[in-house]
Parts: structure tokens; C-alpha cells; sequence
């Protein structure tokens, strides 16, 4: 497993962050890495991420037990057809 992981964030999981993007230390799956953002961004993240989702090595997933690869995308929801 790598040292960090890479997790980028659009639209309101900037927002919800404060930032585009940071390096965190090194969780192994999507559901640990959900834990992580919720503990350290608190409740805009908990919305942001109830019905966002992950992009993990360009895979989306809302799997929490998928594992982590280098770099995570976190993606609002999306409107539109």
C-alpha cells in the first residue's frame, strides 16, 4: 500500500473541503476513506457524500468496501439526464 492517497474534489466536495485537492495518509478502501472526510469536514461532507460518489482509478464506486488505489475522486451529484 502507498503512503498517501491522492483525492481530489469537484463542485461541492470543494466546497465541503475547502480545497481542490489534498494528500491523506493511506486508507484501504472507500468506506475508511468516507470515515476520514466525514471525521475531518464534518456535516457538509456527510451531505456531499450521501448521495455523491467515489471515482477510484476512474471506476466510479459507492462501494465502501472497494479498495483505494492512488488517487480518489470525490464527486457530488450530478443533475441532468
Amino acid at each position: 500500500m502507498a503512503d498517501g492517497v491522492l483525492v481530489r474534489y469537484f463542485a461541492a466536495a470543494a466546497d465541503a473541503a475547502g480545497r481542490l485537492e489534498e494528500t491523506l495518509p493511506a486508507v484501504e478502501t472507500v468506506g475508511a476513506l468516507r470515515a476520514v472526510l466525514i471525521d475531518k469536514y464534518g456535516d457538509p461532507m456527510t451531505r456531499v457524500l450521501a448521495s455523491g460518489s467515489f471515482l477510484v482509478d476512474g471506476v466510479v464506486s459507492r462501494d465502501d468496501s472497494r479498495e483505494l488505489g492512488l488517487r480518489v475522486d470525490v464527486l457530488p451529484p450530478f443533475a441532468g439526464g
